[in-house]
């Protein structure tokens, strides 16, 4: 019996592979990051990787880009960014791969991107939601969308190696660029997200949960009619926001809350009911649900919008619910705050969906075997 080796590759000759990751914000601060590729870090090192993470943005600057004011400190971090890629220019012949989050640079033409595509050996681009549309943030884009690189993302489709994309949408969009494309979703992982057991209403008072951010909340306001509903028909229930801390809705009892990872966890374990509502908007169909992922695996009955990628991480009545207008929202919302039973069998197949297809463990062998291949191709 003849062993033959799947990929003959410096790892099995003892040599450690080199990636280089560039990405916009630093390591384990944004969910967007963190939720997708950066769980994986510890496998891909387990594995015979090397990681090195290079951000545009310091941790000073991801703490203030999103506020308002601090126009002149933003300018100067905006301008050490820039430097830092260029100086990252001459590294990159020392990396088997550079793997590209969403772009290079945020600003102008795909300079920066062609640079480091002439200069890497290898590209695997991850792109995330539909980026290569305006901005959907009003707040940012009236500042700043003159000036964003929008054909950043179509060019890193182009000229990748390796594009890896989020939801079957945007999988098909990038194929028109580039055949070599894999659709992983954002993924939970499943040791921290654990099935809660207790489905007992606190306080008979029934507590909807949503989590996002400043940028994402507006979509919670899109269930202002059913929460007028739910309160005129005397159903005891509070809203609990985690990731915008001033949101508010005039009447409805709120506990609203700043996004921190040292409490996420514990957050969504006290959600009796997980929403996750989303317009009817081309933006969309680039989200992954990675909330309703999240809702879920923590044993959540997550009602969502029937929109999207809902439908497939939401079998309707069995997983969660999918609504599609304010009556069927209020009927499965009634059916789950009045039914514990329902929300305990809910909870629970969500929970063992999320671990069957969107954990950590169901798919970190899809994304080694892409940087694998990558390298085992390399000229």
């Amino acid at each position: 019996m003849f062993f033959q080796p799947i990929y003959l590759t410096g790892m099995q000759l003892g040599k450690k592979h080199k990636i280089l990751v560039v990405c916009p914000h630093p390591e384990d601060m944004v969910p967007g990051q963190r939720l997708k590729y950066e769980q994986y870090f510890s496998y891909f090192r387990q594995n015979g990787f090397e990681v090195n993470v290079k951000p545009f943005m310091s941790v000073r600057f991801q703490n203030i880009v999103y506020k308002k004011g601090y126009l002149v400190e933003k300018i100067f971090w905006t301008l050490i960014g820039y430097l830092k890629r260029f100086w990252q220019l001459f590294t990159l012949k020392h990396y088997d791969v550079t793997y590209i989050f969403l772009w290079v640079t945020p600003f102008g033409p795909s300079f920066f991107e062609w640079l480091y595509r002439k200069s890497s050996k290898k590209v695997i681009y991850d792109i995330d939601d539909l980026v290569y549309l305006p901005s959907s943030s009003s707040k940012v884009n009236s500042l700043i969308s003159g000036i964003k690189g929008k054909n950043k993302p179509i060019f890193l489709m182009k000229v990748a190696d390796h594009v890896i994309t989020c939801t079957p949408y945007l999988d098909n969009f990038v194929k028109s660029y580039n055949k070599n494309t894999t659709d992983i979703s954002s993924t939970i992982n499943t040791a921290e997200y654990r099935p809660k057991q207790d489905y007992n209403i606190r306080n008979q008072k029934i507590i909807l949960g949503w989590s996002g951010s400043h940028s994402t909340s507006k979509y919670l306001h899109l269930l202002e009619p059913v929460f007028y509903s739910l309160k005129r028909d005397n159903v005891p229930f509070k809203l609990l926001v985690m990731g915008d801390p001033d949101f508010y809705i005039e009447g409805i009892e709120t506990e609203a809350l700043p996004w921190q990872k040292s409490y996420e966890v514990e957050t969504i374990n006290r959600f009796d009911i997980g929403l996750y509502p989303l317009p009817d908007e081309q933006w969309v169909y680039g989200k992954s649900g990675l909330k309703a992922l999240q809702y879920m695996a923590a044993g959540i009955p997550t009602v969502a919008s029937a929109i999207g990628t809902n439908f497939r991480i939401i079998e309707n009545g069995q997983t969660g619910f999918i609504a599609s207008n304010k009556e069927e929202w209020l009927l499965y919302l009634k059916q789950l705050i009045y039914n514990e039973d329902l929300r305990k069998k809910i909870g629970h197949a969500g929970a063992a969906l999320v671990e069957e297809k969107f954990s950590i463990n169901a798919n970190k062998d899809t994304y080694l075997k892409i940087l694998q291949d990558v390298i085992a191709n390399q000229n």
